[in-house]
């Protein structure tokens, strides 16, 4: 359980009540949530979000999207799901996670700012599928759930106004800026967190010191490389026999940040690691970590937070200067880069948090070092420059309710992979058998055996190789993670193991943390694939995945089920950046944004514009299966059921509507299921429910453009005959 800090819960509660008073306004708010670096600012967001969503009064139905720079969307994510462990009761999810492309009630959507920085980027980029963020924010929108946008260390997101054109092409309801140093202007509220009371807190350091003592080190012909790496050092050595003074095991962690390899200037990463290892300090005997931006550059990192661990100095360049936390961190190292003397308040702020969150009676301990041959050393701020317009398209004010019957096919994901009920199920399973008395909760240390002078005796022949001895290593935390995540996929099975092992995985520290009060995860997952364990699990998987079937996946029907509703033109169609916008006349949607439409698709818009004035509106709709777009239930060739998502829908002054979907060649003639049902469906939506409907499959042909409204549907382009007729809109 988290205490909150006096200044932690006073700052929740009014973050909260002013994103509630903004969401009651009838247009786009932003409140800047502007709290110091180290106030824990992503607890007191994850604590505010819950808050916002709990108990709410007024049915507002509230979806999130969180924007991060570089890999810190991926720690906030990780943060706010342990935080949400205990109670599910908002989800975490990745581009990749989303059901429906549509951010779900109390689901947060965690992406970084490059991620729609790059007009290729999978997220932005148009696809068949119309699977992008665009179509995920109109989808959301259409469901009638309200957007609250947060943006996470927005100084280094963009500048003010690029960061407002990006909150005007999202459009949420609210925008909550979060950051020490907010840019945007044009806010409504804001939340400040005084930096003296995150002080006075112990959250933070007293101060920051520059060079102190650097003047005692002994010159003798060093340089200043070796000055500043020497100094540092000392102070390392000052501060752990401090800490042991006090009684705590914190082993203080020194970072050297590197400059950034420039073309024509040398590498220095080598030169220090070999000024190290005189010390006495390598990757070897992991007092050196390596946290660079290179393949292969990333070593000793596992488990660096612990306060005790062994590692002594990291090596880092800018990457690890936003996000990362690891309170032991006391002391910071900068070399002069003679392109740059600024470095940014965020790579300060790696060292000002405490360890232990409060403050010692030794004072040295309640600062951080700074230790660098810079003459002169200034705080700036990261700016991120790029960013890609989203573009939205509105419904014409002149629009009235056309309401067509429409059908959606829901999908049945519990047939394929498991579901959020499978976690429910498992835990009454685990009672039913006692899991929490059976297990041994310390289980035989988990080790590799390495063979030791292993002989090939014959060459020729299949063989086991002889080996005498054997060398036990205990596994690494990474190893043990590794063979943990192998563990998941194994007990999967009938499952689709990407999205079912991480179902699992909750499940069993959802399990632990409940029934036995551990949120330690190396531990736990020492104790599952614990030999004397392992299997305990496996058979309560196996037992919980065949109640899941009996209670969740055989009572599917065999057919996927329909959702019949009425239909609107969507009030709002969001676009990305490869779309063109063009001055339509009779396009419902303003402005008209095209996509990559077909040839048969731009001549019938050109056609329709061409049209008298009895076209009062025309609308492309969409061509894949969301529920936002009008769609016809039909059965392909092998009886399958489908929708069928018509190209226009077209309104006429006499009031009658025009169904219509353009198809030219091979499209043509391999559209009979399609056209039946289409004609199937404005016969009855007209004699049932007295519509004025019209339409069906339209060609064009010697620059006129036939249409079948025939029950029967034959296509031959040699001849279309009298089965298709001319349109004319007159």
């Amino acid at each position: 359980m988290i205490e909150l800090k006096d200044y932690q819960e006073i700052a929740i509660e009014k973050l909260k009540d002013e994103v509630n008073e903004l969401l009651e306004a009838d247009d786009s708010k932003i409140c800047v949530f502007k709290s110091p670096t180290g106030s824990g600012k992503t607890l007191m967001m994850a604590d505010a979000l819950k808050r916002l969503v709990r108990l709410r009064e007024d049915n507002k139905k509230l979806s999130f999207i969180w924007i991060s720079v570089n890999k810190l969307h991926d720690q906030s994510k990780g943060s706010l799901e342990k935080y949400y462990e205990d109670t599910r009761i908002i989800k975490c999810s990745n581009f990749e996670d989303l059901q429906d492309k549509t951010i779900d009630e109390n689901e947060i959507l965690f992406f970084n700012w490059q991620s729609i920085n790059k007009k290729d980027n999978i997220y932005i980029r148009e696809n068949e599928q119309d699977n992008n963020l665009s179509n995920i924010i109109t989808n959301t929108k259409d469901e009638g759930r309200e957007i609250i946008l947060v943006i996470d260390e927005s100084h280094h997101t963009a500048d003010a106004q690029k960061s407002k054109e990006v909150i005007d092409a999202i459009n949420p309801k609210v925008t909550i800026e979060v950051s020490a140093t907010p840019k945007i202007k044009d806010i409504s509220r804001i939340v400040e967190v005084d930096f003296k009371k995150v002080q006075e807190e112990g959250m933070i350091k007293k101060e920051v010191t520059i060079n102190p003592e650097i003047d005692k080190i002994k010159v003798s012909g060093k340089s200043t490389d070796d000055i500043v790496i020497d100094t540092a050092l000392k102070k390392r050595k000052e501060l752990s026999k401090l800490y042991e003074k006090v009684g705590s095991n914190i082993n203080p962690l020194i970072l050297i940040q590197l400059p950034d390899n420039k073309a024509g200037v040398l590498d220095r990463k080598e030169d220090i690691i070999e000024k190290l290892k005189k010390k006495g300090i390598t990757t070897d005997n992991r007092k050196l970590a390596i946290y660079l931006s290179d393949k292969d550059s990333k070593i000793n990192l596992e488990n660096i937070s612990k306060p005790d661990n062994e590692v002594e100095v990291l090596l880092f360049k800018q990457a690890i200067a936003l996000g990362w936390d690891c309170p032991r961190a006391q002391i910071l190292v900068l070399f002069r880069d003679w392109k740059s003397i600024e470095f940014s308040i965020q790579t300060i702020g790696r060292i000002m948090r405490m360890p232990e969150f409060y403050h010692y009676d030794e004072d040295e301990l309640n600062r951080g070092f700074v230790f660098t041959n810079l003459s002169d050393v200034k705080i700036a701020e990261d700016i991120a420059k790029d960013y890609i317009t989203i573009h939205e398209a509105k419904r014409r004010d002149d629009y009235k309710e056309i309401k067509l019957n429409s059908s959606y096919l829901k999908r049945q994901r519990e047939k394929t992979r498991l579901s959020g009920e499978f976690s429910k199920i498992f835990l009454d399973v685990a009672k039913e058998d006692k899991l929490k008395e059976k297990i041994n909760k310390n289980p035989t240390e988990s080790i590799n055996s390495l063979m030791i002078d292993g002989r090939i005796v014959n060459l020729d022949k299949i063989q086991l190789i002889q080996s005498k001895n054997h060398l036990e290593i205990k596994k690494t935390a990474k190893e043990l993670q590794y063979q943990f995540d192998l563990f998941l996929r194994s007990v999967c099975t009938p499952y689709a193991p990407v999205d079912s092992s991480r179902v699992i995985r909750t499940t069993l520290y959802r399990f632990f943390n409940k029934e036995i009060g551990m949120d330690d995860y190396t531990e736990i997952q020492k104790i599952i694939l614990g030999t004397e364990n392992n299997q305990y699990f496996r058979d309560s998987l196996e037992k919980a995945k065949e109640v899941y079937d009996k209670l969740i996946v055989q009572k599917l029907k065999e057919e996927r089920e329909s959702e019949e509703y009425i239909w609107e033109v969507p009030e709002s169609v969001m676009y990305n950046s490869k779309a063109k916008e063009i001055d339509y006349k009779k396009s419902v949607m303003k402005p008209h944004f095209s996509k990559a439409e077909s040839k048969p698709e731009k001549d019938f818009i050109g056609f329709l514009e061409k049209s008298d004035n009895n076209v009062v509106w025309w609308y492309k709709n969409g061509d894949s299966t969301e529920k936002k777009y009008f769609s016809v239930k039909y059965r392909d060739s092998k009886k399958v059921p489908r929708g069928f998502y018509v190209d226009f829908i077209v309104l006429t002054k006499d009031g009658k509507i025009g169904l219509f979907d353009t198809k030219a060649g091979r499209t043509a003639e391999d559209s009979k299921q399609k056209a039946e049902a289409l004609q199937k469906y404005i016969k009855e939506q007209n004699e049932k429910h007295n519509k004025k409907l019209w339409g069906g499959i339209v060609v064009p042909k010697n620059d006129s453009f036939r249409y079948n409204s025939q029950e029967k549907y034959q296509f031959n382009e040699a001849n279309l005959g009298e089965d298709w007729d001319f349109l004319d809109f007159k």
